[in-house]
């Protein structure tokens, strides 16, 4: 009798890894997203292939974007500056390369911001779009605190040294006092502490030096000067002030009082006081001989 030979019903081992990766879920996935989206960028891959269609798509997205950007909403029509004074204003206005209207997807308000705060007087600055269409600056200058005297003129300065704006006279700004010296600019702060401490001095004060940029001068009428030492200049100036109202020192015929060494303060006389002194002390002495 003839056998028969069945078939073997074990799946081949292709079959048996194909239906191994089909119980994987990650496989799965793959095939029901992955697989579509292969196709698709296929596709698209292929009719973006064609340079005219390319070129429709960037004409088509340009047009989109100038068609929003040219919106009633979008446009800044006019530049609007609070805090500032008519000069700074207009000094603004002249360093801005705006046209308006503009549309303000144009405007790049850090550079406008940079280019604001780099003017001497403006301390501060604030840009944005409000509503209307208005490019607000808002500004803060800074104050003018002394005027300073140095090689190249006169310019006004803040509090802090940074110069304010040149000045064609002094005379223009009297109620501002005066500092000139190199490096005066620098240190700005002690010369206002030493003119607040000068109180009685005031009306006679011209102004204070920086003398080798390392201490300061008083300048008073008359041409009397009072030097002042690098360390602790406001005390030595207390100092003279206490002596002048207790003896009348600086009402004298004075030309320097010198604080430089605090343990050894001394004072020169004019030249014409000398003269009378010694004049005085040869008749006093001419009038013992006898």
């Amino acid at each position: 009798m003839q056998q028969v030979t069945r078939p073997d019903p074990a799946p081949s081992r292709a079959s048996y890894r194909l239906q191994r990766l089909m119980l994987t879920p990650l496989f799965r996935k793959g095939l029901r997203i992955g697989l579509p989206l292969a196709a698709l960028a296929l596709g698209l891959g292929i009719w973006l292939g064609n340079e005219g269609r390319r070129e429709a798509i960037v004409t088509a997205a340009a047009d989109l974007r100038d068609q929003i950007q040219s919106r009633p909403e979008f446009r800044v029509n006019v530049m609007a500056i609070d805090g500032a004074s008519p000069e700074v204003a207009a000094d603004i206005r002249n360093i801005i390369p705006v046209d308006f209207p503009i549309s303000s997807f144009d405007l790049e308000l850090s550079d406008l911001h940079a280019l604001v705060h780099e003017l001497p007087a403006v301390a501060d600055a604030s840009l944005r779009i409000r509503q209307g269409g208005v490019l607000q600056i808002d500004v803060t200058e800074r104050v003018p605190a002394a005027v300073w005297r140095n090689d190249a003129g006169l310019d006004l300065v803040d509090a802090t040294g940074a110069v304010v704006r040149g000045a064609l006279v002094r005379d223009a700004y009297p109620d501002l006092p005066l500092i000139a010296g190199e490096g005066a600019d620098a240190h700005v702060a002690q010369a206002l502490d030493l003119i607040h401490a000068a109180g009685p001095l005031l009306p006679r004060m011209r102004g204070v030096v920086r003398m080798g940029e390392r201490r300061w001068d008083m300048v008073l009428d008359r041409g009397q000067r009072i030097l002042l030492p690098e360390n602790a200049p406001v005390q030595a100036l207390e100092r003279v002030i206490m002596l002048s109202e207790a003896q009348d020192m600086l009402a004298r015929d004075l030309a320097v009082v010198d604080m430089r060494l605090a343990e050894r303060p001394t004072i020169r006389m004019n030249e014409t006081a000398v003269d009378e002194w010694w004049q005085i002390r040869q008749t006093m002495t001419g009038a013992g001989n006898q």
